[in-house]
């Protein structure tokens, strides 16, 4: 009989396929953005770390295996990767030390978070500094000695160094058509947004690879991606100055592909059964389209997560009295 692993070192085991996951993407976000992706990561990953390592301390728990489970980095890595490129220091160290405190630690530390903890830190970050969030910086911007004046406020970023993302370009449009935008706008590629189109290639990828991996299964970003295809093909009026974009350009914008195989699929905030996880990701993958089309966000990923996780315990009930019918 097969020794069996303890639980810590499976759950260390697959933290690390999911960070080893992330590297696609993260290295398609540094060659369209530049260095500010990994100061992003450097950043977010240290105070992650010191967070953990402190409140452990002032909990009176071992500090090595809390760390050694890689939960504090998968989610510092996640959430560096979700904020915009070149921010400020002080956001990304308030957002990591937000998402471990608020989104971890309150509720008990690992395996007790009602919601994901990166897409708790980035909703409080965006809520509180919105002009910060939506400074997401044109593909190819800056080299590494700007990027760090510009992270550490030393020098003032160079003009145009940002702009309007496709998704928001999208939402607040009133006069031009799809195909004039796609054709003439620089925040649009060739058929999602510029630059973020090969990202979510980049993050289906290693989306892909985590499947393989049975690190989760198929139910939530299955649910969460079809059901944006759909509300999207449904909503979709052509290429008219008030179309809200076809589904192809809604799945390979924003932060589609990350938050379908590396946010939606959390496995503590969301549920527990299949039928759960379907229903949860049918209910992102609507939500985001709804907050991209009518809300006052552009992309809408965290409060999309953060909405359906408080929507889990409804969803276990719903599948297990559907499980007690099908056994009677």
């Amino acid at each position: 009989m097969p020794r069996r692993e303890p639980v810590d070192e499976r759950l260390r085991q697959a933290m690390m396929r999911v960070l080893l996951a992330t590297l696609p993407g993260a290295l398609a976000l540094l060659w369209f953005y530049g260095w500010g992706v990994a100061l992003n990561l450097l950043l977010c990953g240290i105070t992650a770390v010191a967070v953990e390592t402190l409140v452990l301390r002032l909990r009176r728990q071992p500090v090595f295996p809390g760390l050694n489970d890689g939960s504090a980095l998968v989610s510092a890595t996640l959430l560096a990767l979700a904020l915009p490129a070149y921010c400020p220091w002080w956001l990304s160290v308030a957002a990591a030390a937000s998402a471990l405190l608020f989104g971890k630690h309150l509720w008990g530390g690992v395996g007790s978070n009602p919601f994901n903890p990166a897409m708790l830190g980035y909703s409080l970050m965006l809520v509180a500094f919105p002009a910060h969030m939506s400074q997401w910086p044109a593909p190819h911007g800056m080299g590494v000695l700007d990027g760090l004046q510009q992270v550490f406020g030393i020098h003032p970023a160079p003009d145009a160094w940002a702009g309007a993302t496709a998704l928001d370009s999208l939402r607040i449009n009133k006069s031009l058509t799809i195909d004039e935008l796609f054709a003439h706008h620089p925040a649009f590629g060739r058929f999602g947004g510029q630059g973020t189109e090969w990202v979510n290639l980049a993050f289906l990828a290693g989306g892909l690879f985590l499947l393989q991996q049975r690190v989760f299964t198929w139910h939530a970003p299955v649910g969460m991606l079809a059901s944006l295809f759909l509300v999207s093909l449904l909503c979709w009026n052509g290429s008219g100055s008030d179309s809200h974009g076809s589904p192809l350009f809604h799945l390979f914008s924003g932060a589609t592909m990350l938050g379908a195989f590396f946010i939606a699929t959390e496995p503590i905030s969301g549920a527990r059964s299949p039928l759960g996880r379907l229903l949860f990701g049918v209910g992102v993958g609507l939500l985001v389209y709804l907050i991209r089309t009518w809300g006052g966000y552009p992309d809408g990923v965290a409060f999309a997560v953060l909405l359906m996780n408080l929507g889990v315990p409804a969803l276990d009930r719903l599948a297990e009295a559907r499980q007690r019918r099908q056994s009677a």
